[in-house]
């Protein structure tokens, strides 16, 4: 029998076969965070998306934490110290629900878990972790600031001493599950450099007033955060965390989710999409039998899974411990460009119907404007390719 003769049918949804290179405990995570997904957001994201709310966020979070989705990368304290191949999958499946929701865990597990497992104190991670884990205890991670972004070494808000204690002045903005947090992770300027710091959101002196009208992320929380000399303890801060190393070591971890998530977003555009072509008629056919569109489909696969291979190769660097932060760079400015563009696609296959939230396109191409912009711009990228591969640094 010719070898051909004996190969599994041809799959649309993993045409490279990569499913194989999955173990069964790599498809188990992946299975329960998609039938997790399925089960509790993508009935109701629409509506949430529509309203610019997410209702459910405590209650989300703990049935994310009961499925060991937060901080599931990080050892000990109830964290469940998955793969970073297994962790990326759990993003993708997030993401192709809605990004909002995959931002809820990156900033949870990704940002400010990471932070306290990886800069903090003994005593710190064991007051915030294991509740974080269980999702008992949401946390946000406050570094970008309303005059700085992509430039956080110029931050305004400023940690001083008095005494012992440590006062806290300034502003962020940007700040997702900022207004529902029970713990922030804020960085300040000291007389000594960039500190992290723990403020309890109960703190006097601190509030997260929730940002309205987005047009983008609108089934996310999103916040400023506002600390007026909010007074805290010595042990407040992290004593490893010095100088802005530190924070741009928490974003590289999360930057790592998105080359995973936005292939999801780019998963569930392209499904609605060969879906759409299959069973839309015009001019008495369906219109996935005209070359035009076959030709947008296929594009579409072709990027798609390029995107995952190279999610998948960059979680298995992680996992040896060879993964550089170029490498984290080359991933999230390739994938969530070229999510973009599918999303976008997508739309134009669905036509009119593309705009309408009984399909996900127009969300998803919404939310990846966010996800495009955030944990570093495309320019931002750019430029830290382009200093690795010339070694001259043109940021300055």
């Amino acid at each position: 029998m010719p070898a051909s003769e004996q190969l599994a049918p041809f799959d649309p949804y993993d045409p490279l076969g990569i499913d194989d290179l999955l173990g069964a405990e790599d498809l188990a995570v992946r299975d329960t965070v998609r039938a997790w997904a399925g089960d509790r957001v993508l009935p109701h994201v629409a509506h949430w998306y529509e309203r610019g709310e997410l209702p459910e966020i405590r209650e989300l979070a703990r049935e994310l934490g009961a499925i060991g989705a937060l901080g599931m990368s990080l050892e000990g304290y109830g964290c469940a110290g998955a793969s970073a191949v297994q962790y990326g999958l759990a993003c993708l499946e997030l993401e192709a629900a809605d990004s909002g929701i995959r931002s809820l865990v990156s900033v949870q597990g990704s940002l400010a878990m990471y932070a306290i497992h990886r800069y903090g104190s003994d005593e710190q991670r064991e007051r915030w972790l294991p509740d974080m884990a269980a999702g008992r205890t949401i946390g946000c991670f406050g570094l970008t600031e309303p005059d700085h972004g992509s430039d956080p070494a110029g931050m305004r808000t400023r940690a001083r001493r008095d005494g012992s204690d440590w006062v806290l002045t300034g502003r962020k903005t940007w700040i997702t599950n900022g207004s529902v947090a029970g713990v922030a992770v804020v960085w300040a300027r000291t007389d000594d450099g960039i500190r992290g710091f723990l403020v309890p959101t109960d703190a006097p002196g601190f509030a997260a007033p929730e940002i309205k009208h987005k047009w983008s992320l609108r089934a996310s929380v999103t916040s400023e955060l506002v600390l007026d000399e909010v007074r805290l303890p010595a042990d407040a801060a992290l004593p490893d965390a010095r100088g802005l190393r530190a924070p741009l070591g928490c974003l590289n971890h999360a930057r790592y989710g998105i080359v995973w998530g936005a292939m999801g977003a780019a998963r569930a555009c392209f499904a609605s999409a060969l879906e759409y072509a299959r069973t839309r008629v015009q001019f008495d056919r369906p219109i996935g039998g005209f070359q035009l569109t076959q030709a947008k489909l296929a594009d579409m696969a072709v990027e798609l899974h390029k995107g995952v291979l190279l999610a998948h190769h960059l979680g298995r660097r992680m996992d040896a411990g060879t993964l550089r932060p170029e490498q984290v760079s080359f991933g999230k400015l390739n994938n969530v460009r070229e999510a973009i563009e599918i999303c976008r696609t997508a739309r134009t296959i669905l036509g009119a119907n593309g705009i309408s939230l009984e399909y996900p396109v127009m969300r998803h191409a919404t939310n990846l404007e966010s996800v495009l912009t955030y944990e570093g711009t495309v320019e931002m990228h750019q430029l830290v390719l382009g200093k690795a591969l010339t070694g001259l640094d043109a940021f300055r």
